[in-house]
């Protein structure tokens, strides 16, 4: 059995490993920002059509992709234990999991026709969301098999290799996405579908150094990946099921509450929906921190409950949240002071950079919020708990956010008159956050006491 250590060391290990995720976590958030920037230069039209098709995309992505990062604490728990044979079965059996939720989302997003009508996006945009919607259907595959790789790289304690990954993709990312959407050397122009096809290359080399990696590093042979492959065990993937589609659908209803405000914001016009565009992709990329510390301490976490050691387990998630609420506290206030020059990076129009580092004020006070409520969210699933965090989802971020939100913005609060700007659906979603980040903190509280 392993033995326990201080819980100060083992913070240390957390912020090690979160500070490997998150360099890879934000080489993959660069694609977006590179996707940003680009489309924003090519035209405002193409900034909101990206912003339109990317809150589809974010929904459907990160709601599959949780359902298998859900998985991660038994991965966790099974390398504490000293199981690898068992981790290795686990991770071929989640496969069979994770190949029908691919095939699912990509139903939805070569149909999003549908989705585009529902949300009032208007009727210009359409055709350029649903091309660039239809590509990254077929990039799903890809995407969502890296990110299989990425949770057992977290439950092993050893994020490096995929963020070595990850940066070098980044540096195929950039130039892809260029050329594909301005043209040259023989290519068309391709606008915002460009990105999408860039994303797509990418994705597709990623996969393919992911299974090189498993098939010839040192580190996954005692896990014997590839010595032999089961047929599904229902009743394993009835388990996988009942844990992971909860923690999905809290996800979807968290990112549908924060993506679907891009489609709602539509309606505006499309200088508020460029300057949301920028305000979603800095608040994305500040995510990658309190995400990266949230996915490193849930698999410690469970490393040690795995291990045997519950008390040291209940310590440490007590000290994850201060470290991670910290983190984000400091990161909100330097993004006050950057707020004008960040803005003004994302678009050359001076209506939409002025909108915009507004918007970022509100995204401040957002991120700290969200940053309290992802790592009570994440930990909670090293206990199994994955109903609850849905319940409190749906009744805090789409009952009180969204909703409020889209009342405070067309509608108006009892005296208070419509809003009419981005910002109502920004401060509406703090306060959701807020509600939600105390009920996850009680549970926890209640859990390691």
């Amino acid at each position: 059995m392993t033995e326990p250590t201080n819980t100060r060391r083992e913070l240390g290990v957390i912020a090690d490993h979160a500070k490997v995720i998150v360099v890879g976590q934000l080489a993959t958030m660069a694609y977006g920002v590179t996707d940003a920037v680009v489309a924003g230069r090519y035209s405002d039209e193409a900034l909101a059509t990206l912003a339109v098709a990317s809150s589809i995309f974010i929904s459907i992505y990160v709601s599959l992709m949780s359902v298998m990062q859900a998985l991660m604490p038994i991965y966790s728990e099974l390398h504490g234990a000293k199981k690898p044979l068992e981790l290795g079965s686990a991770f071929r059996q989640s496969a069979y999991l994770a190949m029908a939720l691919m095939l699912l989302g990509m139903v939805v997003m070569m149909h999003s026709g549908f989705l585009l009508a529902l949300f009032g996006v208007p009727e210009k945009l359409r055709e350029g969301a649903q091309q660039y919607l239809s590509i990254l259907g077929w990039a799903l595959i890809p995407a969502m098999a890296f990110r299989m790789f990425g949770a057992l790289n977290q439950s092993l304690g050893a994020p490096r290799v995929v963020m070595q990954l990850q940066l070098a993709s980044l540096a195929l990312k950039i130039p892809l996405t260029i050329w594909f959407v301005f043209g040259g050397a023989g290519l068309p122009a391709m606008g915002v579908v460009g990105c999408a096809w860039a994303s797509f290359a990418v994705n597709c080399s990623l996969l393919l150094a992911a299974f090189v990696s498993l098939k010839k590093l040192e580190l996954y042979k005692p896990l014997a990946l590839f010595s032999r492959f089961e047929a599904p065990d229902w009743q394993r993937l009835k388990t996988y099921a009942l844990l992971g589609v909860p923690a999905g659908l809290a996800s979807m209803v968290e990112v549908t509450s924060y993506a679907l405000m891009g489609l709602l914001v539509a309606r505006m016009s499309i200088v508020a929906t460029a300057s949301h565009q920028i305000a979603a992709s800095v608040a994305a990329v500040l995510f990658m921190m309190p995400l990266s510390l949230s996915i490193a301490s849930s698999a410690r976490v469970s490393y040690w409950m795995g291990a045997g050691h519950a008390a040291q387990a209940g310590a440490l998630a007590r000290a994850a949240v201060k470290l991670t609420v910290g983190v984000a506290l400091t990161a909100s206030i330097a993004m006050t002071w950057l707020a004008v020059p960040i803005a003004h990076l994302y678009s050359n129009s001076p209506e939409v950079s002025k909108l915009g580092a507004g918007l970022l004020l509100f995204v401040a006070l957002y991120h700290v919020a969200d940053a309290w409520q992802t790592i009570g969210c994440f930990l909670l699933r090293s206990w199994r708990i994955t109903v609850m965090p849905l319940a409190v989802y749906g009744f805090t971020l789409w009952g009180l956010g969204l909703s409020g939100g889209y009342v405070l913005a067309y509608q108006g609060l009892g005296s208070i008159s419509a809003w009419q700007q981005p910002a109502a659906f920004w401060l509406m979603g703090f306060v959701a956050l807020c509600l939600a980040a105390s009920a996850f903190q009680w549970r926890i509280w209640k859990l390691t006491r």
